[in-house]
């Protein structure tokens, strides 16, 4: 294991944020069959701050989680020079054959934990608290995810070492890499950047109708949910190429390094935003239904369709940008 700060910090909020999960687990099944707000008796009073507890715990290790994503991808970034053969993220992820999945894992999980924060925020906007059922019954799906994320980091760090030859992002995204990278990486190049516009072009269309009528939820957490793979295949196949000027470097991770302004950080983050907000619109819409929540829940589904938009036409501004200011021309 390389000893760096950023691998201890992620390491030390893994082991945290699963400790958290993992108690609050004890106690999803416990509320789950005995909630009473009706009741004021001992059982539902213990159980009430039990609730109170657990949610503390779970936001923070979700919060954790938002920021865990950011961090892995940089340390992977910053342990690139370590291993021979790697130039960026790519080739530290190569490095031992956890790293990829462990990425994976992260972005389930923090698309996840997105979800499960909306749901505790509509909880709280209702003073009856309608949701607390929901929200203990969905810890399992919560913590699952995170707690894999955090053992398929923890076995990626274990396993690497200095002395490992790496694959460099070259062979990854390249024509004769192998498996689902290198066929995004080989996508045509129009059909991916008409991807990469109209994809998430149409959820933030569908997200600026939302804050306007109220209606269309669903549509906006189904685009978003495939804006994200389409903006992939779009920075990979499409827009790569025009930042580094370069017909065959398609890596999505050399845009994170400062040779390219660090333009890979917006636009991932744009992206992971954008899905996120977007799908929380969605998973928020069969609780419109409860009483308590008929006025607020829209006013929330509201801010998070904006901040969704928001995030769509970050992405695809600089996209454009990008291609504006590039030397390469189709």
């Amino acid at each position: 294991m390389i000893l760096s700060p950023p691998v201890l910090a992620l390491q030390a909020g893994a082991a945290a944020s699963s400790g958290f999960l993992l108690y609050a687990l004890r106690w999803a099944a416990p509320v789950v069959r005995r909630w009473d707000p009706a009741s004021g008796s001992r059982a539902q009073l213990r159980l009430e701050r039990r609730a109170l507890l657990v949610g503390v715990l779970v936001r923070t290790a979700l919060a954790v989680q938002l920021a865990s994503l950011a961090l892995f991808v940089h340390a992977s970034d910053a342990l690139a020079p370590m291993f021979t053969g790697a130039m960026c993220a790519a080739g530290t992820l190569s490095a031992s054959r956890y790293g990829w999945p462990a990425l994976a894992v992260q972005v389930a999980a923090t698309v996840v934990a997105g979800a499960w924060l909306a749901i505790d925020r509509a909880d709280g906007l209702a003073p009856d608290q309608p949701l607390v059922r929901v929200k203990h019954a969905l810890l399992p799906a919560v913590a699952i995810p995170v707690v894999a994320g955090a053992a398929l980091q923890a076995a990626h760090f274990l396993a690497l070492r200095p002395e490992i030859i790496t694959s460099c992002c070259g062979s990854l995204f390249g024509r004769e890499g192998r498996g689902g990278w290198a066929g995004l990486a080989w996508l045509p190049p129009r059909a991916a950047g008409a991807l990469l516009v109209a994809v998430p072009g149409a959820a933030a269309l569908a997200a600026l109708a939302l804050r306007r009528t109220g209606r269309g939820a669903r549509a906006v957490a189904a685009l978003s949910a495939l804006a994200g793979p389409a903006a992939a295949a779009g920075v990979i196949a499409w827009l790569s190429p025009y930042v580094y000027e370069a017909p065959g470097h398609r890596c999505p991770f050399c845009l994170l390094q400062p040779e390219q302004g660090w333009v890979g950080y917006p636009l991932h983050a744009a992206v992971l935003v954008g899905c996120v907000a977007g799908v929380a619109v969605g998973v928020l819409q069969p609780f419109r239904r409860v009483p308590s929540l008929a006025g607020p829940l829209p006013a929330l589904q509201r801010r998070l369709a904006g901040a969704a938009a928001l995030a769509w036409i970050a992405l695809l501004a600089g996209a454009a940008a990008l291609v504006a200011a590039s030397g390469l021309r189709a």
